[in-house]
């Protein structure tokens, strides 16, 4: 059964209806911006969907991750129908409707894996240039830890990263 995808303004219309919106992003991504009414139920929890009848709106940033494990979202809803918010969150924005955003928190894991192993990187390259040519281990170092993380799953910088002391904040 393939799922259906919703536009804005028709998700928006299903959940005046009655039915459930359902964030699959992580904690973090959904305590920086959401959607007001939204559960927050990362992917790796959907499993925990508590069992209704009411139809299941899933959305994500983009909709790529809702629609590369859609098969996952409609096992999860059980006997309700599933939906994914075309476009995401960022569509649902587009579309004018309100979103709540809570800036004062730190920004999601990964983006800050990205900027750190970005910065060490050109880092790396910089004092290997200016410096002394052994600097380039550091870029190498960086480079094998991300494939390592794409291939294993494992990230160790991110891990790093989500016990920083700006990282250990509540969400409001």
């Amino acid at each position: 059964m393939t799922i259906k995808t919703l536009s804005p303004t028709d998700a928006r219309a299903a959940i005046a209806a009655g039915a459930r919106l359902v964030d699959i992003r992580d904690a973090d991504e959904h305590a920086r911006e959401r959607i007001p009414g939204a559960m927050n139920l990362p992917l790796a929890k959907i499993t925990e969907l508590p069992s209704d009848e009411r139809p299941v709106v899933f959305h994500c940033r983009s909709g790529m991750r809702t629609a590369a494990n859609a098969p996952l979202l409609t096992s999860a809803a059980g006997k309700a129908t599933a939906y994914l918010l075309e476009g995401g969150i960022d569509a649902w924005r587009k579309a004018g409707h309100a979103v709540a955003a809570d800036r004062s928190q730190p920004l999601e894991i990964m983006r800050q894996v990205q900027i750190t192993a970005g910065a060490l990187v050109l880092v790396g390259a910089a004092l290997s240039l200016f410096v002394d040519t052994s600097f380039v281990a550091l870029s190498a170092f960086v480079g094998a830890g991300l494939m390592f993380a794409g291939v294993t799953g494992w990230c160790g910088m991110a891990n790093l990263l989500r016990v920083m002391p700006w990282n250990r904040r509540e969400a409001a």
